[in-house]
């Protein structure tokens, strides 16, 4: 079987876990700290807060914001459950914005006409998260401009996107939003197994998230209710969560990172490679941004049904029969039961619904090779 996507583990990654394993500390010892700062300094940004997952990261970015109940986020249907269930962890309501059916990320034409609507009922909202879809950097400038105009806060999603540019910032920079959230699950561009951070270029933000990774408890006395009864003394000052990342972990990421210009380089090559030997076939490739440049964690195509005479559960099953790993990014999370419960319907994001019938994710990963992809586009030719 020749995955959708595979981590890249060499003997200086397994090195660097077993030195940790080895040394004095397996958690909250310097090799988080050092992970974060690391991260920070690639992507441009001031501060950096390493975390157990994305979705975590996601979930102390709101609570950072002040998202709570009576609030409302706005994210992409077109997107892991992830990006839309960090507003309901927070007591928060959740809606969406369609996408742009080129890039497959949040349209700002969508998000500007559904703004002036919801400016008119007075149901703004208080955070949007435009998701970089596979790599690929949202209109980001545009999603920046309506913010200034409507008065909401932006987290970029770029679990997908880290090692992506846009207008020459690295995603991450925050640039164009409050707060940037990465993942390092293991088909990501680089990996810690399971793991997650938050960037910001605002202190205070950073503070926040870092108190709320690890149970909203604080030792610095100026921020006490009172004087310390000693140097053991801790005090818990807000309501957090045990998000911590383990220093198994960040060792693994920081070794990984040393690698990510290659991981990126290899991914785009492949990418274009693609391109070159899908262009005959019925099926509409991947379009680019021209402002940004993809990190290519996805290659997702959309099939021409009205050409190809298949349905696309043939298509995928016979592609899955032949030993390739193709997958599918995503079900329009408004379709999910959960959201279903709370009232959203069929037909309300025609262009994410439109995306999701005709989707399918390719395989691409670091290593493969030419030998692979040219298998994956026999078995699609054969399967269309």
């Amino acid at each position: 079987m020749i995955p959708y996507g595979r981590q890249h583990i060499t003997q200086a990654d397994i090195d660097a876990v077993v030195n940790v394993l080895q040394s004095d500390f397996l958690t909250q010892g310097p090799k988080v700290p050092a992970f974060e700062r690391a991260v920070a300094d690639r992507v441009g940004a001031k501060h950096a807060v390493a975390v157990n997952s994305g979705t975590s990261a996601l979930h102390v970015a709101c609570l950072a914001l002040g998202l709570g109940p009576g609030d409302i986020l706005w994210t992409s249907p077109i997107t892991f459950v992830a990006s839309a269930n960090c507003a309901l962890y927070c007591g928060a309501r959740v809606d969406f914005v369609d996408i742009d059916p080129l890039t497959y990320t949040m349209c700002p034409k969508a998000l500007e006409e559904k703004l002036e609507q919801a400016k008119k009922k007075n149901r703004l909202p208080k955070i949007v998260i435009p998701v970089h879809l596979c790599g690929q950097p949202c209109n980001m400038k545009a999603i920046f401009d309506l913010s200034q105009k409507y008065g909401f806060k932006i987290i970029e999603d770029a679990c997908h996107a880290l090692g992506a540019e846009y207008r020459g910032f690295s995603i991450g920079s925050c640039s164009y939003s409050e707060i940037s959230v990465f993942s390092f699950h293991p088909v990501k561009i680089i990996t810690t197994a399971e793991g997650g951070m938050a960037v910001t270029n605002d202190s205070d933000l950073a503070a926040r998230m870092a108190r709320l990774r690890s149970h909203g408890i604080t030792r610095e006395p100026e921020l006490m209710t009172h004087e310390p009864d000693g140097p053991w003394y801790y005090q818990q000052i807000d309501l957090g969560f045990n998000f911590r990342m383990t220093d198994i972990q960040a060792a693994l990421g920081l070794s990984q990172l040393a690698r990510l210009d290659a991981f990126v380089s290899r991914r785009r090559e492949l990418a274009k490679r693609y391109d070159l030997l899908l262009a005959d076939l019925p099926v509409i490739l991947p379009q680019q941004n021209p402002d940004g440049m993809s990190a290519w964690h996805l290659y997702v195509i959309r099939l021409q049904l009205g050409r190809i005479h298949q349905s696309r559960k043939q298509v995928f099953k016979s592609m899955r029969d032949k030993g390739i790993g193709v997958n599918l990014h995503y079900i329009p999370v408004h379709l999910q039961p959960w959201y279903r419960a709370l009232g959203f319907e069929t037909g309300q994001f025609p262009k994410s619904e439109q995306y999701y019938r005709e989707a399918l994710t390719l395989p691409l990963f670091y290593a493969m090779t030419e030998q692979e992809q040219d298998r994956v586009v026999a078995s699609l030719q054969n399967a269309i």
